[in-house]
């Protein structure tokens, strides 16, 4: 599959076609329902620091409008103006500022349970590997292109894996970066992941997914006994979780593998206490009770938990489907865009969400440890919400490339 630049360019010009409004619509709900809770959940915390009681509301909010302007603007430009200037910039810049960050004075970062995630300015504080992910993706969509799906799908394994090691090399320096520097493997699992999806629709073959899935593996088990907190989260899953697995194995396995006197995962207990108290319709919007200091991060990592409580099941399941209903609309867009590095691109941004929304809702529902990354355009926090817009923003433009007809 060989695509000339010439081709791509005149292919991804985009004609009298609008954005996919529909896809801006669905993305808005999530950030007003975001804005919402940023209110309802929020109590406990603005007491216990002595904040204004829309402290956290009038952020949120602020950070939500410009979110919507930035979607906007970036929706009415031709992608061929955009995408690629500022998705090799959000690559090299944040790179470079998470590899920086450990060497910055502590009065320029924030420092949270050993790790510096985060850079402090004026007023806000700035994740850097928020607005990375975007620039990740956007650099192996690129690089794809150049380099890998114009070679032939039947090669060796170890032509193929000497070709894909440069790839491996980066990946390896960001887990370094991400993962021992800032402590933060959850965004290494949800990078490894699509890192992996994209090869797949970059012509490659099953035998070197066999082989990222072994090599994966074993990383992941490196990156958990090399740090204790990771270790101590694992203990702490498999005691909630001990009873009902070695229920259904053969009860030789019991007096190998239970373990017994280790405490249940408190932050876990508590987001299921919530789902369970939320019932089918909920208790009511501010009627919650997780958020009165049972759950601290009930605005941020615990946020569907808590708006569980105070919607019900039915409100869970708006969210859910306004959470697909976006990845289904990008997935259309990268189906039918022209463009192979926009088509990568958008496939990329959709799988950044739905992962996350999944890591997340495992997490705090006792399936997987926990991995503290936050739910797409519903968590409080700058970061994310801007870089999600910037995202949506991006393929909003890719989406004027769209024949009319096709992109409903």
């Amino acid at each position: 599959m060989n695509f000339s630049k010439n081709k791509i360019k005149s292919k991804a010009q985009p004609s009298n076609n609008q954005p996919d409004y529909l896809l801006f619509v669905l993305v808005c709900m999530l950030i007003i329902v975001s804005i919402i809770f940023s209110y309802s959940l929020t109590i406990y915390t603005i007491e216990y620091y002595g904040y204004n009681q829309f402290h956290f509301f009038i952020r949120q909010l602020l950070v939500g409008v410009v979110s919507f302007f930035i979607m906007w603007g970036l929706a009415q430009v031709n992608p061929d103006k955009i995408v690629g200037r500022i998705g090799m910039s959000l690559f090299i810049v944040f790179f470079l500022l998470m590899a920086v960050m450990p060497f910055l004075p502590s009065s320029l970062v924030t420092e949270s349970g050993g790790a510096n995630r985060w850079i402090r300015l004026p007023g806000v504080s700035l994740s850097p590997v928020e607005f990375f992910k975007i620039g990740f993706i956007y650099f192996l969509s690129w690089s794809f292109h150049r380099r890998v799906m114009v070679m032939p799908k039947k090669m060796t394994l170890k032509d193929e894996l000497l070709l894909l090691a440069p790839y491996f090399g980066a990946f390896l320096l960001v887990v370094f970066i991400v993962a021992f520097l800032q402590k933060d493997l959850g965004q290494v699992v949800l990078l490894g992941l699509i890192l992996i999806v994209l090869l797949v629709f970059a012509n490659r073959s099953f035998k070197v997914f066999l082989s990222l899935g072994a090599s994966a593996l074993i990383a992941f088990v490196i990156l958990i006994v090399s740090a204790p907190h990771r270790i101590n989260r694992i203990y702490s899953w498999w005691a909630m979780n001990q009873d009902g697995i070695l229920a259904i194995m053969p009860s030789w396995v019991d007096k190998y593998l239970r373990i017994d006197e280790l405490p249940e995962p408190y932050q876990v207990s508590h987001s299921l206490n919530a789902i369970h108290n939320g019932g089918i319709f909920g208790q009511g919007v501010s009627l919650g009770d997780i958020k009165l200091g049972f759950l601290s991060e009930v605005h941020t990592d615990f946020v569907l938990a808590g708006i569980t409580e105070e919607l019900g099941l039915v409100g869970l399941i708006c969210i859910i489907i306004l959470m697909f209903s976006i990845v289904w609309r990008i997935f259309k867009i990268s189906r039918r865009v022209d463009n192979p590095i926009y088509h990568l691109f958008s496939l990329g941004i959709a799988l950044m969400i739905v992962i996350a929304f999944l890591i997340n809702s495992y997490g705090i529902s006792g399936i997987i440890p926990i991995k503290g990354i936050a739910v797409p355009f519903l968590s409080y926090g700058g970061s994310s919400m801007l870089s999600m817009a910037l995202s949506i923003g991006l393929v909003l433009s890719i989406s004027r490339t769209v024949k009319k007809e096709s992109s409903k």
